[in-house]
């Protein structure tokens, strides 16, 4: 006996066979009832739906002489048995693929011109319309728009968008439906039944979401499977069969993240990567499994999932174990990964990282977490100041503890330390190397009292800093408050802050600072900047009594004034250990 393939053996023969379309075949039948019937209709949708289906049991339907009740064909008549045995003349299927020349549509209205033999109407099946050429559509209008009574026109594409208006605008138009995993899985039953064939209900859910919403995929698939299976159609030998990710891998990684365990994922990665699956296909993936777990977290949205029972219940399960927060980020952090990885050069490493950042959303956040930018660097320079300063200072912090609160009981040095805050707005540490570059060795300067003594004690003179108004300052700070000052100019202003850094603010007499620029053009332009520049130099130096005298430089016989990186270059040629120290203290200019 000849085998014949599942998608033509069970092709629907009847509107009420015919998958997912419901509203459509209703409409059709209706149309076949009443006997209003239009002279052209479009179908249009995704491939493997029943476009074509659709259309030959309509072009029966219409030419049976003793239709039923619901509109279906009798399959009894002589019309019915002639379309069933292939003899019928009164419908024609063109293949516009093959056949899209304008020498081609000629013939075709020439056959127009010729009544029916046997039945009402002469039905035209175009398949693959959207093929023809441009010239063939304009030779196919004008019988489009009127057509003799006895003709009626069915057309099937799968890109409506490639027809021309004038076209649409003369047929009925029909979008059929993507089949969902559910009616695809139910119809994958019935054929299994009709062919003695066990099966995992998951199995054929792994088929269906293989096949994309295409009733003919599904089928071409379903005998793929079962031939590999040998009759029994197992979730495990299906997965084999088609190369599909284990969904089971996607449980795991969520799992596995909930708990930080990112050993565990690298693991995992790298075994599903050696089976030769793509990092990107994971990623989409798990992006989606990411979804389902998010849908399921509301009996509301729990429909919405389209996989078979045991995996929705699955999925309700691993929801009750995420939290919302960590599903939004992590499909934010899945989708930025999408969208870089047909850019990025290390697609792995890619990859990698955005399953560290999702392993780490769930880690208690200490101010400087793993994979994710530190919220404050200040945690950070105060370990390293306590772990250097000398254990003497124990007993002057005991001392200034117990005069300051007399009835407070002794206390250890760490429990001050660990209270201690650093004003965040204190200068920068800095070098004396002509202000070049910065050294770990003057942070501890930075924060010791006139005396010399660390202050690790809120309230002192360090501490109450940012309280006072009058606060002396050196050349040195004002030079390093100018510099940061440009550094923070926004982007519009580039050019003034280019060259501001290029320009030596003086104390003449304090509090009163005079900056001298090259022109009177210059001048006019940090004029217009003047008084943002004294507020700002105000609130960094903490003294409200600073001024500034914009003046500019006298062109006759002045020596030119040399830029910050003039002045190092001319250091480090009369001495030469400079460059060697910042050579070797790898520092840059600031």
């Amino acid at each position: 006996m000849e085998y014949i393939v599942s998608a033509r053996k069970y092709r629907p023969m009847t509107f009420d066979t015919v998958v997912g379309q419901e509203a459509l075949t209703t409409t059709l039948k209706n149309a076949v009832k009443s006997g209003k019937l239009a002279h052209a209709y479009l179908f249009c949708g995704p491939r493997g739906v029943g476009k074509t289906t659709c259309a030959r049991i309509f072009a029966k339907a219409i030419n049976c002489q003793h239709p039923t009740a619901d509109g279906e064909a009798c399959n009894e008549c002589e019309s019915c048995q002639s379309f069933n045995e292939q003899r019928s003349l009164n419908i024609f299927e063109l293949d516009a693929a093959s056949n899209n020349s304008v020498e081609h549509i000629k013939t075709l209205m020439e056959q127009t011109r010729i009544p029916p033999q046997l039945g009402k109407y002469k039905v035209f099946i175009i398949d693959e319309v959207h093929m023809l050429s441009t010239a063939a559509f304009n030779a196919f209008l004008k019988t489009l728009e009127e057509p003799p009574a006895h003709v009626i026109f069915i057309l099937a594409t799968t890109e409506k968008h490639k027809i021309l208006p004038t076209i649409l605008s003369r047929c009925q138009i029909y979008d059929f439906e993507r089949m969902t995993i559910r009616n695809t899985v139910d119809h994958l039953k019935h054929v299994a039944e009709q062919e003695g064939i066990t099966y995992d209900e998951q199995a054929l859910a792994v088929i269906a979401e293989k096949a994309d919403g295409g009733m003919r995929d599904a089928l071409s698939i379903f005998d793929q499977a079962a031939s590999f299976c040998q009759g029994n159609i197992t979730y495990e030998k299906v997965i084999e069969d088609l190369n599909v990710l284990d969904s089971e891998n996607y449980f795991q990684i969520v799992d596995l993240s909930i708990i930080n365990k990112v050993s565990d994922i690298m693991v995992l990665l790298n075994n599903i990567i050696n089976k030769g699956f793509d990092g990107g296909l994971l990623i989409q993936g798990l992006a989606k499994h990411v979804r389902n777990v998010m849908m399921a977290k509301d009996p509301q949205t729990l429909p919405l999932l389209e996989v078979s029972d045991q995996q929705r219940q699955r999925y309700a399960e691993q929801a009750k174990k995420c939290d919302t927060r960590f599903l939004y980020q992590a499909l934010k952090l899945m989708n930025q990964c999408d969208i870089n990885y047909r850019q990025s050069s290390n697609k792995r490493l890619l990859v990698e990282l955005t399953l560290i950042e999702v392993a780490q959303i769930t880690q208690p956040d200490d101010g400087a977490s793993a994979g994710r930018r530190p919220r404050r660097l200040k945690s950070l320079f105060k370990q390293l100041i306590q772990q250097s300063q000398p254990k003497k200072v124990a007993p002057q912090v005991a001392q200034a503890k117990t005069a300051a609160s007399p009835v407070a009981p002794k206390a250890k040095v760490s429990e001050y330390s660990e209270k201690s805050e650093y004003s965040e707005k204190a200068s920068a540490p800095k070098m004396k190397l002509n202000n070049i570059g910065f050294s770990w060795g003057t942070l501890l300067q930075k924060n010791k009292d006139p005396k010399g003594k660390m202050n690790i004690i809120p309230g002192t003179v360090a501490g109450s800093r940012e309280q006072q108004t009058n606060v002396e300052f050196t050349q040195e700070e004002l030079e390093l408050q100018w510099m940061a000052m440009c550094n923070r100019m926004p982007q519009e202003f580039s050019g003034i802050a280019t060259r501001m850094k290029n320009m030596n603010p003086v104390i003449t007499e304090f509090p009163k600072l005079q900056v001298t620029v090259d022109n009177t053009l210059i001048r006019q332009q940090m004029e217009d900047f003047k008084g943002r520049i004294v507020k700002t130099l105000i609130n960094s130096l903490h003294n409200v009594g600073i001024t500034l005298e914009i003046t500019v430089a006298e062109q006759t016989g002045q020596k030119r004034l040399l830029t910050r990186r003039e002045q190092f270059e001319a250091l480090s040629k009369e001495n030469p250990a400079v460059e060697k120290l910042r050579q070797d203290f790898d520092l840059e200019l600031a």
